[in-house]
């Protein structure tokens, strides 16, 4: 089941086919809200599965504005979580000349977990301009893969993610290059992934049809392809990471979890001039626009104003 949100209330439906269902319409028994949706859980799904064959009040896909599947929890987002993506990092960021996704991949693990929160009021969806901020000549795309927590826990197994996972999504976490790379400084407040609209969603959330770990996700920048992989190759799985952030934080339906960005961002494939500039043409400029794709999901499409 593909679940969206949608029109001008910003509704809950299914999207079957070329249609869009609204489910709360076909059974005034399901929220119309993405977060009751997630929070009434199994029995939410069920009633929809039962109301879809029935449902009377449909609109065409092609005529509905969709909105960021988002039900308005935390963002979490792995860092450095994909070996292709790091030695690019190494190499044409940081100067390093022998890194290998071998080596890459074992210095991380050694090293833990890490990442950063997003913080949004507003999460930009399918279709809808994102802002350029105003202080940055390299505004960076990252196409990922994101899950959405259907369960309350802590102190969760990472064998037992499945009894957590309610969908997943797709996620771009728009980054702010200019300055320092790498993790980020303890205590630091993270602006370069924390600005308005920092996060797109969508453009649907799939529900009990995807395994997180097998999401292949292709992402374009005016139709050149930039980075195509698969949720295979994350360094930590999104169970691991769920694992990691539980020991501290309750997790609640409608949290999200992105699992990091493979090889192809414009920092990861632009060379560093040994004065420290770098060439701009791989970043992103007024009027791009940026489009990941993955086969189940959908597409997520934004244009850069």
């Amino acid at each position: 089941m593909r679940i969206v949100v949608f029109g001008p209330e910003q509704r809950v439906g299914a999207w079957e086919g070329e249609e869009i269902v609204d489910l709360n319409r076909a059974d005034s028994q399901i929220p119309a809200n993405l977060q009751a949706f997630v929070e009434m859980g199994e029995a939410a799904l069920a009633r929809a599965k039962a109301a879809i064959p029935r449902a009377t009040v449909k609109a065409a896909a092609k005529d509905v504005a969709l909105h960021a599947p988002w039900p308005g929890r935390r963002i979490a987002c792995a860092g450095g979580n994909f070996g292709d993506h790091l030695v690019g990092m190494d190499i044409n960021m940081r100067g390093e000349k022998d890194s290998t996704v071998e080596k890459t991949v074992a210095r991380t693990r050694a090293g833990g977990n890490w990442g950063f929160w997003k913080v949004p009021v507003v999460v930009a969806g399918p279709e809808d301009d994102v802002p350029y901020p105003a202080r940055t000549k390299y505004l960076d795309y990252e196409g990922e893969a994101a899950i959405v927590i259907g369960k309350r826990g802590k102190n969760i197994k990472a064998a037992d993610i499945k009894d957590y996972v309610w969908g997943v999504t797709l996620m771009n976490d728009w980054s702010i290059r200019d300055g320092r790379s790498g993790p980020p400084r303890a205590m630091s407040f993270n602006m370069g992934k924390n600005f308005d609209m920092s996060a797109s969603l969508g453009p649907s959330i799939v529900v009990g049809e995807l395994d997180p770990q097998n999401v292949d996700v292709e992402l374009r920048v005016n139709g050149d392809l930039r980075q195509r992989y698969n949720t295979k190759d994350m360094i930590f799985s999104f169970g691991e990471v769920l694992e990691f952030l539980s020991q501290d934080f309750t997790f609640y339906p409608g949290d999200v979890i992105s699992g990091g960005t493979a090889a192809g961002t414009a920092a990861d494939s632009t060379k560093t001039a040994p004065d420290g500039s770098r060439p701009t043409e791989r970043f992103l400029k007024k009027g791009d626009v940026v489009e990941i794709t993955s086969p189940k999901i959908g597409l997520l499409r934004n244009r850069i104003v």
